[in-house]
């Protein structure tokens, strides 16, 4: 059961979701989810037949693209929105949640593994929630998979400036996060598997073309010229240079 609390990612999220939704799946940018975020993320798993558990759900179309790599995958959608939940449900046909992650709720299964895509830097209000309602829904040797915005980023600061600024961002309750801070709440629960970063001239100008006002008309005829250019920009060593980071953790 939700807390009586008001989170205001949630008016923030639903005021957004029809432009979210354009920008972040259309076909370039399901195209860069696959070639650089699902296939490094997913590297050396088989989750076929696998129960997951997609947090901060939106739309379901992470869940799709797991169906489509994970022959029997069972995908189950949680959501802070009501009309997210609701198009999760239709465009998956599978069942979905209405929960607030950063309050405690009952799963109605457990899984075996568990799913959150640029949803965790929405909870800072309450990560110790998030963490603990994370572990109780997976099975022991279950493993957490997630993609975040990078606070090692040496440009974090004028991040945090646009996130003020800009009408796309709830500065408030939102905010880059740091790996191993993250980690540190978390350890009771979990143990690092693997950590990768990311995010070159594809991420801001295709991923995040809502942001940085890309006109979708231009992304077909970006992404050819971009994706390499990512490909090599992501070979870079250290944390800094980059906007993003992927893990994957198991549960203890």
């Amino acid at each position: 059961m939700n807390s009586p609390n008001v989170n205001p990612q949630k008016a923030h999220y639903e005021k957004v979701h029809d432009a979210y939704e354009k920008h972040y799946y259309d076909n370039s940018s399901l195209q860069y989810r696959r070639e650089f975020i699902y296939t490094p993320l997913f590297k050396g798993f088989d989750l076929s037949g696998a129960r997951l558990a997609d947090f901060a759900c939106g739309s379901g179309h992470n869940s799709i693209e797991l169906r489509t790599l994970f022959p029997g995958i069972s995908t189950t959608g949680y959501d802070i929105s009501q009309a997210a939940c609701e198009a999760y449900v239709q465009n998956t046909g599978g069942k979905a949640h209405q929960v607030d992650l950063t309050n405690p709720f009952t799963a109605d299964a457990e899984y075996d593994a568990v799913l959150i895509v640029g949803g965790l830097h929405h909870c800072i209000s309450n990560l110790d929630a998030v963490f603990l309602n994370i572990a109780r829904v997976l099975k022991p040797n279950g493993y957490l998979f997630m993609v975040e915005p990078n606070e090692e980023f040496f440009l974090n600061s004028v991040r945090n400036i646009w996130y003020k600024k800009d009408k796309w961002f709830e500065a408030e309750s939102e905010s880059a996060l740091r790996h191993d801070e993250i980690l540190e709440l978390a350890k009771a629960y979990f143990e690092p598997h693997s950590l990768s970063f990311f995010g070159g001239p594809a991420f801001y100008l295709i991923l995040n073309s809502l942001i940085t006002r890309v006109p979708l008309k231009a992304k077909p005829f970006l992404a050819p010229i971009l994706f390499p250019l990512e490909s090599l920009f992501n070979q870079l060593p250290g944390r800094s240079a980059f906007a993003a980071f992927r893990a994957v953790w198991r549960k203890r």
